[in-house]
């Protein structure tokens, strides 16, 4: 017997800045009503001015407000909305959290807590995908016990290899390791590192592909066993693996690899059960093949350029995907149209990428043809020092890449942030170099631009 779709009325968002407001406005357009969480340095910001209701949560510190979870918890059963929103970061990925809004009778927008907890063990991950054909890359089938069984697998994979942290992510517990003599002392900074940012010091071994990219597959799934894939994103612009620019599609992917990537993505997903919006990510190796790296659990913060070369609606489609219904779209009806690229406008100073917090004494937002901004900025907005650096994202569609690249220059141009440093100046930068406009690069990119910069005579990277 199938059950009745149920509808929010009312439904809270756990996160703050730009990606709480791009929630607020699909819950507008949905006829929804939003309650918004925010620290005491947040009490100014735009996601609680445009929210229905906002209920302060703690300090400015995220373990006293954001990641509190009683304090989260408390503010839903208050205002008694009937969902929460997590956004990413904080506690999207937290299958502990999504099992207490489970037990609370609280929809959590996601996958339940248990596919939560097996995609957040990189290890268990692994093996799930492997079990379900997944391409992966040669490694350890469990977390390391002692460095003469790291030893013993580098020598079997062959160097160089990669340690990573079993329960983390985004460069932290992770070493690039090139010799034998170099492995146990990287073990150790590894998984004390792991320990430190995740509070679990297990990590596993993998062979390094030296040149890969960074091609992840947009993934949509409702609670009836329907899954579809909305097309990948390139996210190989990064530095220290924290993604700073990306488009889709991808510039190194045939139809053909991109429907297969596309259909392997799919059914790993149907494997596991998964529900609602998701990520696949895999490493593309120079010669086409392709290998599981991790799979994020919730919306990415990249999700607009496949928005604007699908028409979809991701996070329109997760909240209905959780009111219970089924898919509104097939495989077959999803477009794929023009080129789409993001440039993370980061309150960074852009030659040492140190934080630069502080006062907006302006700021212009670019527009016209093709120009989209997620962000919770304005004139008189002070950026705290207690988040993550991330104060809008900058978004463009065309019909062709070349023309999107004009387009983001552009707009990149009209962009105005002053009273802080901003990356701005570096996307400028990367936008006119010769081979980020070619599409031929991989992870590298980064660190071989600025090898060219510094023997182009060192040219700087001014602010606006």
């Amino acid at each position: 017997m199938a059950i009745a779709p149920r509808k929010f009325r009312k439904i809270l968002i756990a996160n703050r800045g730009e990606i709480a407001c791009r929630i607020i406005w699909a819950c507008k357009e949905m006829g929804i009503q939003t309650v918004t969480v925010h620290s005491e340095a947040d009490r100014d910001s735009l996601h609680v001015r445009f929210a229905d209701q906002s209920i302060c949560i703690g300090a400015a510190p995220s373990a006293q407000s954001y990641l509190n979870i009683p304090a989260v918890i408390s503010a839903a059963e208050i205002t008694n909305v009937d969902a929460i929103h997590p956004g990413y970061g904080f506690l999207a990925e937290s299958s502990y959290f999504a099992e207490i809004c489970e037990a609370c009778n609280i929809k959590f927008i996601g996958p339940r807590s248990s596919v939560i907890k097996l995609m957040g063990d990189k290890v268990e991950a692994r093996r799930a995908m492997k079990e379900a054909g997944v391409p992966i890359l040669p490694g350890s089938p469990d977390p390391l016990e002692t460095e003469e069984e790291a030893i013993r697998l580098a020598r079997e994979i062959g160097f160089p290899v990669i340690i990573k942290a079993a329960a983390g992510g985004g460069g932290r517990g992770m070493r690039i390791v090139r010799t034998e003599a170099e492995l146990g002392q990287a073990l150790e900074t590894a998984s004390n590192e792991a320990l430190s940012a995740f509070k679990n010091g297990d990590v596993y071994i993998e062979r390094y592909v030296e040149r890969p990219r960074h091609v992840e597959i947009q993934v949509m799934a409702d609670e009836f066993g329907n899954c579809v894939h909305l097309g990948e994103r390139d996210c190989s612009v990064q530095r220290r693996h924290q993604k700073l620019i990306e488009e889709a599609p991808s510039p190194a992917l045939s139809r053909e690899l991109r429907e297969k990537m596309g259909r392997v993505a799919v059914e790993a997903c149907k494997r596991v059960g998964y529900s609602n919006a998701g990520t696949v990510e895999f490493l593309l190796d120079e010669d086409g093949s392709f290998y599981f790296m991790e799979m994020n659990t919730r919306v990415q913060v990249e999700h607009p350029v496949t928005e604007m070369i699908t028409l979809a609606d991701i996070v329109r489609n997760q909240i209905r995907v959780a009111e219970g219904e089924e898919l509104a779209f097939k495989q077959e009806d999803v477009i794929f149209a023009g080129h789409s690229i993001e440039c993370r406008i980061n309150a960074e100073d852009p030659e040492k990428f140190t934080p630069s917090p502080g006062l907006i004494t302006a700021c212009n937002i670019p527009g016209g043809p093709g120009v989209r901004v997620d962000t919770a900025i304005y004139p008189g907005y002070f950026v705290p020092p207690y988040y993550d650096s991330l104060i809008a994202k900058l978004i463009v569609h065309a019909r062709t890449r070349d023309l999107a690249i004009a387009r983001m220059r552009r707009a990149l141009e009209s962009m105005v942030i002053e009273g802080i440093k901003t990356t701005i100046p570096l996307h400028l930068k990367i936008m006119d170099d010769a081979q980020f406009q070619s599409g031929d690069f991989s992870t590298k990119f980064l660190e071989e631009f600025f090898e060219r910069q510094s023997g182009a005579g060192g040219v700087r990277i001014a602010n606006a």
